[in-house]
């Protein structure tokens, strides 16, 4: 591969018991994640960040996104994100601009039918590192039991002149959910305020 990738990584993750009590169906999360080369990584400073962004995010995203769908159907995933770490050689902004472009996000997300922005995580690690990343539902903002977090962890990386870039997604949300969703909270919130407004 052109990709500089040096190793791709899958974690598959089932969750069948939550609180003591047993999921009324089992929660499967999928991470796939690419150990890259950063491209950036012992130039110094770098203003123009696009050409290896066009040269490597749209492939990169087919690539994992691809691997994402051989564990998981896309009709049966309602959430996702993606994540990107940067190794101690590099900028955040490194992470930052493999994963916030459209180029990276726009072919995952039409693959699993999203509409909505993907939830995301970037930071700096060295290897071995315990890495999280955000899920929320793929076309309800508002739905907070898909507020989801897989951890995962690569033993040997990032390396220093590396990127970690990662993307996520589940067949569901919490087993037992029970906070309400943010469109009940607005509703909640509005008739408190008109009626304190009717009281005064």
């Amino acid at each position: 591969m052109t990709l500089g990738i040096r190793k791709i990584s899958t974690f598959l993750e089932e969750t069948h018991v939550e609180g003591g009590k047993a999921a009324p169906r089992p929660v499967t999360m999928v991470v796939v994640a690419a150990v890259i080369q950063n491209p950036w990584a012992g130039h110094g400073f770098v203003e123009n960040l696009r050409p290896e962004i066009i040269r490597i995010a749209g492939d990169l995203s087919h690539e994992m996104t691809t691997r994402l769908l051989r564990q998981m159907d896309a009709e049966k995933i309602e959430a996702c994100g993606k994540a990107a770490a940067v190794g101690i050689n590099g900028e955040i902004e490194h992470a930052s601009a493999m994963i916030h472009t459209l180029r990276f996000g726009n072919p995952f997300r039409e693959a699993i039918g999203g509409t909505n922005y993907l939830e995301f995580a970037n930071t700096r690690n060295g290897p071995g590192a315990l890495l999280s990343l955000p899920m929320m539902h793929k076309s309800e903002s508002g739905k907070r039991s898909h507020f989801l977090t897989a951890n995962f962890l690569i033993a040997d990386a990032p390396g220093p002149g590396e990127i970690v870039v990662a993307i996520g997604a589940a067949d569901g949300g919490r087993p037992h959910a029970r906070i309400a969703d943010r469109f009940q909270d607005i509703a909640e919130m509005e008739a408190e305020w008109a009626a304190s407004l009717h009281e005064a």
